[in-house]
């Protein structure tokens, strides 16, 4: 795993005794230096992936004793529906009052075209609507007519009142919190971590209807608290159901926010197993909420980035593209290309 934070490559600190075997990070003080690679893993073959800066592929192997998963349950890759490509750009974790992130994180998005994603956690510390209006509207609020928000736990700690009125339609029917649209060839569900979602409930059951009802090569989801994590706030497995139907049914990229970094991570399954078949994982808990450190070594993780910017996906019918921006340099220091299922 590579490791970058703000503009220079650092070791990374939480590597304790029991962990060295496992960490191979960068040591230079310049971010135009090569970083180091982990080894043969799971991004030396296919997925186009470079850590921080580098030139190569990053990215532990898989953990000894977990075999590749048998990968989505559909019999051949569904058709392509539609034509062209289509842009995804955004963050988590914005709205934090007197933060020099969000209006660097926004400045970012005023120069890419396509829909931006915002990945919930976006008015601190309530979530109420003059949080929004005082810490989110500022920076953000111009990109009103195309974004697509997603709810996360500062949302609920005003029972997500401000997130509702606020974003009025953007945030789907009702007051659920999840809904889905159609990016290009892509189709793209933003869904709601903070309410019901194990199998059983009304949002999984929306989520089958919809993969069912909506067959398409690729497709990616959106929600705010991560499945697996390096950060404080470690894994969440109340999202194993969820990432089990999903990567059942082929899906290519979850984005989350919640911890305030940005992480990529191999393609998983919902036992946390290195697949090529699995689902890629982004955090991009970025967009101008005070930034976290790292405090473990999470599962199948490639590279981590501590600084504010942007996550910008290229969704073409056949495959994705990613790059991390950073805010301050405008500099894209992680990024790749992996093909769909």
């Amino acid at each position: 795993m590579t490791y970058y934070r703000g503009a220079s490559l650092v070791s990374i600190l939480v590597c304790a005794a029991f962990l060295a075997t496992a960490c191979n990070v960068a040591t230079s003080a310049s971010p135009n230096s090569p970083s180091p690679t982990a080894g043969a893993g799971p991004g030396a073959a296919g997925s186009g992936g470079t850590g921080p800066d580098e030139d190569g592929p990053a990215g532990p192997p898989p953990e000894p004793g977990s075999p590749p998963s048998s990968g989505p349950g559909l019999s051949g890759p569904p058709p392509v529906v539609g034509s062209g490509s289509a842009v995804l750009v955004g963050a988590g974790d914005i709205g934090w009052c007197g933060s020099p992130g969000m209006a660097q994180t926004a400045r970012v998005v005023d120069a890419i075209q396509g829909s931006v994603f915002l990945a919930g956690d976006l008015a601190y510390m309530n979530g109420t609507l003059d949080d929004y209006r005082r810490c989110f509207d500022p920076d953000w609020g111009r990109f009103r007519s195309r974004w697509r928000p997603v709810p996360g736990n500062h949302e609920y700690t005003d029972g997500a009142n401000g997130y509702f009125s606020y974003f009025g339609g953007a945030a789907g029917a009702g007051r659920e919190g999840y809904y889905a649209f159609r990016a290009a060839t892509w189709h793209v569900l933003m869904l709601n971590s903070e309410a019901p979602i194990t199998r059983g409930t009304p949002q999984y059951a929306w989520v089958e209807r919809e993969l069912r009802d909506n067959r398409t090569r690729c497709t990616a989801a959106v929600w705010h608290k991560p499945f697996a994590s390096s950060g404080p706030n470690g894994l969440n497995g109340q999202l194993r159901d969820m990432w089990e139907l999903l990567h059942r049914n082929g899906a290519e990229v979850v984005i989350s926010g919640h911890d305030h970094f940005y992480e990529r991570f191999a393609p998983q399954d919902h036992d946390y197993r290195y697949t090529p078949a699995g689902i890629r994982q982004f955090i991009a808990g970025t967009g101008g909420a005070s930034l976290y450190h790292p405090a473990t070594r999470g599962p199948n993780t490639e590279a981590v980035v501590e600084a504010f910017g942007v996550l910008k996906l290229t969704l073409n019918p056949t495959n994705y593209e990613w790059e991390f921006i950073e805010a301050s340099t405008g500099r894209a220091v992680d990024r790749g290309a992996e093909a769909c299922h």
